[in-house]
């Protein structure tokens, strides 16, 4: 493992994560009252605990900042959400209690979205999960599948499923499945489990020419759509990697999916772009409708020729004319032109830090984080959206917001992981190495630490 303190060769002019001011932005979001554009996402109060309490936890802070008594609290909380059919709700003002009836009961309902919210954030605060109703949860989502092999985000009145027909359900419900059933099959646990071929095939009719991955047949290819459908893959256990596992079997009759991921890693790759900030005169930022006025011809999109790109997928590789792309220190060479590269999620957009992760996250699962160049889009991260009061903004300039901050954490910590042990060939890769942040684990959002807890403490105990 590599060392839990910075390598001493890093340059004096290296960015760095103000960890005491995200310390801060954290604590203050937790102990204090969010701002008011937060109230209308109160319905989604869980999401936004599990942001806080995750970033915490990704800064080690968590254990030294909340007492036992608070750890108790949220926990008790959380569980004041749990709906007695099975998942969790987004907040608890739809507990009716004993005010229910048949006429007003469809309006309390359980969200997938909310449900892994409420079981990760379990999971990171140190719970056992005894008191989850897993048998009921693990039912609850096999109704909330679609013959498409899609999921909604909740169920209301008649048992009609509503919510978005994409692969975000599905990676939340593919992960609630994987922490719920544990080391046992979900039939062993005496509940149908899901179609997991269907969901498979809905992703798989989700792929688009260019190899990435859409929200459903004949859509454009989007970055965080691509994550989720590979984290829904990756829990299921049908993902295809970059690098297949030694005792994986060519002969598998398991359905699986990308269909390609060479492809889909290249798509990935082209999402790194030079253009952080919108350079039109009309901005066109948040134009989800492209056409020929409002296309970004002129962005700086990063095109290199195959010998660079070569030295970004190994720094010390020999470059076209057989020199070293390292100086004598270990110490990657760049022109100042590349030094921030942040990624976009669809072709001709700007820079954006949640993109970050959706890229990140998504070439971590895959084993492909080779493939870009991390210390660009690391630069990007902490000289150009790191915001001075702690958090990251979601485009430079922009003040922080919880998902933005969040996923700026999570991205270097997907970074910290892939690089936690550097092959023999490249001992040195100081610069892709974050002290700050606990490694991540890509597939479900949470630090190893927090996974750790789940499959050596909570599974063991069921």
């Amino acid at each position: 493992m590599a060392s839990s303190t910075p390598p001493t060769s890093a340059p004096s002019d290296r960015p760095v994560l103000r960890r005491d001011k995200h310390v801060k932005y954290w604590l203050r979001c937790l102990k204090t009252f969010l701002p008011s554009a937060y109230t209308s996402m109160d319905t989604n109060r869980m999401t936004l605990a599990f942001f806080i309490v995750s970033a915490l936890d990704l800064l080690s802070a968590l254990d030294s900042s909340v007492s036992a008594d608070e750890r108790s609290d949220y926990i008790r909380w959380i569980y004041k959400c749990q709906h007695p059919s099975g998942g969790f709700r987004g907040f608890s003002g739809t507990n009716l209690g004993a005010a229910t009836t048949e006429e007003n009961r469809h309006w309390d309902t359980a969200s997938v979205a909310a449900t892994y919210s409420a079981l990760a954030t379990l999971i990171i605060l140190g719970d056992d999960l005894k008191q989850v109703r897993r048998k009921e949860t693990l039912a609850w989502l096999k109704r909330m599948q679609r013959d498409d092999g899609s999921f909604g985000e909740v169920m209301t009145e008649g048992g009609r499923i509503e919510g978005g027909r994409d692969s975000r359900f599905c990676q939340f419900a593919a992960a609630i499945r994987w922490v719920l059933k544990g080391t046992k099959s979900v039939e062993d646990l005496g509940v149908q489990d899901i179609n997991v071929d269907a969901t498979v095939k809905y992703i798989l009719s989700s792929e688009t020419y260019d190899g990435g991955i859409s929200e459903g047949p004949f859509f454009e290819a989007h970055a965080g759509l691509t994550f989720c459908s590979l984290g829904a893959l990756s829990s299921l256990g049908r993902l295809n990697k970059l690098s297949p596992a030694p005792n994986a079997s060519s002969a598998s009759q398991e359905l699986r999916a990308p269909s390609s991921p060479e492809t889909l890693s290249r798509w990935l790759a082209s999402r790194q772009t030079q253009t952080v900030e919108e350079p039109d005169e009309e901005n066109t930022y948040g134009d989800e409708t492209d056409s020929p006025a409002t296309c970004h011809d002129r962005h700086a999109f990063i095109s290199l020729p195959p010998a660079n790109l070569q030295a970004i997928i190994d720094p010390y590789s020999k470059d076209a004319h057989g020199e070293c792309n390292t100086s004598t220190d270990g110490t990657q060479q760049r022109p100042e032109s590349l030094r921030w590269a942040g990624f976009n999620g669809r072709a001709n957009k700007i820079a954006d830090t949640c993109y970050s992760f959706w890229v990140l996250g998504s070439l971590g699962i895959l084993d492909g984080l080779h493939v870009i160049d991390r210390e660009a889009a690391r630069n990007h991260l902490l000289e150009k959206t790191q915001h001075l009061i702690g958090g990251f903004g979601k485009i430079t300039g922009d003040p922080p917001d919880l998902i933005h901050s969040y996923l700026g954490l999570a991205a270097l910590g997907v970074v910290n992981t892939a690089t936690a042990a550097p092959r023999d060939t490249q001992p040195h890769i100081y610069e892709l190495y974050e002290p700050h942040v606990r490694l991540l684990d890509p597939t479900l959002c949470i630090s190893l630490r927090a996974k750790d807890h789940l499959t050596s403490h909570v599974w063991t105990s069921w």
